[in-house]
């Protein structure tokens, strides 16, 4: 009977190495907004505007879009994939401040960043539509899995080859601020004067 007593402690303990409720909320919200805001900038384009360059040497928007997309699934295989399942560490955690320095720093734009070969745009989707569907689906699976994991996001890190190492919470949230990022891109790409009219 002592034992039984002590069941209702499990819940509690199974949840005391999770998120908590403001880190859960704090991602969905960059989330949820860095979604509308991409699929906003994207929607309504003619296939000469998705594909317009501005020099020929920048990307286009279709471009963008699949860099977003190819970045969203290789960082959330990478999170639940190898970093969740390796060694927990120990020591200070990272907080919600270095969490914002995280997403103000990713939305910079001041400073050029080269991606790596593998989220290089090769022209992967057929369409325009089915990039979107893919980006939608990618992120409303990344969406999910940061409302409902019990994992100890915080308690597994990866390196980040600027910013040394980052846990798997900050992994996730890098997904929002990096859609923010290219969604500036891509209004930068709208407001080129030579950008074609609709």
């Amino acid at each position: 009977m002592k034992h039984a007593s002590l069941l209702w402690l499990l819940p509690l303990l199974a949840w005391a190495g999770g998120l908590t409720q403001g880190e859960r909320d704090f991602a969905m919200s960059h989330l949820h907004a860095s979604r509308k805001l991409f699929l906003d900038a994207v929607a309504g384009l003619s296939e000469a505007q998705w594909k317009f360059k501005p020099a020929p040497d920048r990307w286009s928007i279709a471009e963008c879009a699949e860099h977003v997309a190819l970045t969203e699934d290789a960082i959330f295989e990478m999170v639940t994939g190898k970093i969740l399942k390796s060694p927990p560490v120990s020591g200070p955690r990272a907080t919600r401040a270095d969490d914002e320095q995280l997403v103000r720093w990713l939305r910079d734009r001041s400073q050029r960043a080269q991606a790596p070969e593998s989220l290089r745009p090769s022209g992967k989707w057929s369409s325009k539509e089915a990039l979107i569907e893919h980006f939608k689906q990618s992120r409303d699976r990344t969406i999910a899995f940061v409302e409902t994991t019990q994992e100890d996001l915080r308690a597994h890190t990866a390196p980040h080859p600027v910013r040394a190492q980052m846990d798997a919470y900050q992994w996730l949230l890098l997904l929002a601020a990096h859609a923010e990022r290219h969604t500036a891109q891509i209004e930068e790409i709208k407001a080129d004067p030579r950008f074609p009219k609709p």
